[in-house]
């Protein structure tokens, strides 16, 4: 069984598509537990409870580990911890520190709009489009 935490920081469309994929597909091996945001506006904490998932919020101005301890905690509060839980950065908008990278480590994936390394960073799909290349995708990596 694979506990797993959504953070997200907007729309929450790459996390509407995983909760959907495992609703529809019925897949029981992997539990959403929580959906945590870096916005308190953030669109995807509403689609989140349509699932009847939690949400939390996490919206201060710290950084680094002060900010990243506080997700921490969250997460070992709903049981996604570094033994039983994987961390999906689905549209999350803020660098994690090196101390959670390290707590879990091979335990957080990230999904990035363009096929790395090109394009790396904010705005990725206009940096493409800009760029005019004939063929983009996503890249899905472990952090």
């Amino acid at each position: 069984m694979i506990n797993l935490g959504i953070l997200i920081s907007g729309r929450g469309s790459n996390m509407e598509s995983i909760l959907n994929f495992l609703k529809e597909n019925n897949i029981a091996d992997i539990r959403p537990k929580i959906v945590i945001s870096s916005k308190t506006e953030a669109e995807g904490l509403k689609k989140a409870s349509k699932f009847g998932v939690p949400t939390r919020v996490v919206s201060n101005n710290s950084k680094g580990w002060d900010y990243d301890s506080e997700i921490i905690n969250i997460l070992e509060e709903y049981d996604v911890n570094p033994e039983n839980g994987l961390v999906c950065l689905a549209g999350y908008m803020r660098l994690l520190s090196p101390e959670f990278v390290r707590k879990y480590k091979m335990r957080i994936m990230n999904i990035h709009p363009s096929l790395l390394p090109s394009f790396p960073g904010l705005n990725s799909q206009k940096k493409a489009l800009d760029y005019g290349v004939k063929v983009t995708g996503c890249t899905v990596h472990f952090v």
